[in-house]
C-alpha cells in the first residue's frame, strides 16, 4: 500500500512540475506623481493566465534599488485577480520618500536619472496547489523630469 501512495504522489508532483503557470514582464517603469511626502513610480506588469478561469492575486510586494541599495519597498494586499486565458496589465506603485532621492544625487547628477533594479514578487492562489510566488524583475532608468517639463513654462520670443 506504501509504494501505491508513494507512486501517486511521484505523479502528482511530476504533473505539478510540468504544468504550465502564470507568467509576467515588467513592461515599463516610470515617474506617476509627486507629493509633498514622496514621489510614487509607475511599474506595468503584465501577466499571462494560461487557466481558463480567473486567478485571485494574494498580494503584491515590491522592493526598490538603485545605487546598490534598497530605497523603497512594500506589499499591496489583494491587488484583485488576473483574467481568464488573457493578460492582465496591473499598476505597481512604488513610493519613495524625498529623503532617500537626496541621497542619490550623485547618480542623478551624473545624467538626471535613477539607475534601479526592481524586484516584484506576485503571490497568487491557484485551485489545489494553493499560493505560488511568480518572481518578476527589472533593471533600467528612470528619467528625471526637468523644472520647465513639470511647471510647462514656454518661452516666447
Amino acid at each position: 500500500m506504501a509504494g501505491l501512495v508513494d507512486k501517486a504522489k511521484e505523479f502528482v508532483a511530476e504533473k505539478v512540475a510540468n504544468m504550465k503557470k502564470p507568467e509576467a514582464t515588467v513592461k515599463n517603469v516610470d515617474l506617476k506623481t509627486i507629493s509633498r511626502e514622496c514621489v510614487t513610480y509607475k511599474a506595468d506588469v503584465n501577466v499571462a493566465n494560461p487557466y481558463s478561469t480567473a486567478i485571485p492575486i494574494c498580494e503584491i510586494s515590491y522592493t526598490f534599488k538603485s545605487a546598490g541599495r534598497v530605497i523603497a519597498e512594500g506589499t499591496i494586499p489583494d491587488p484583485g485577480s488576473l483574467k481568464a486565458n488573457g493578460d492582465t496589465l496591473l499598476d505597481v506603485g512604488v513610493k519613495v520618500p524625498h529623503s532617500v532621492l537626496v541621497s542619490l544625487a550623485k547618480d542623478i547628477g551624473a545624467d538626471w536619472d535613477i539607475d534601479y533594479e526592481l524586484n516584484i514578487i506576485l503571490t497568487v492562489d491557484l485551485p489545489v496547489i494553493g499560493n505560488l510566488n511568480i518572481p518578476v524583475n527589472s533593471v533600467g532608468e528612470i528619467k528625471l523630469p526637468t523644472l520647465s517639463s513639470l511647471f510647462g513654462s514656454k518661452t516666447e520670443l
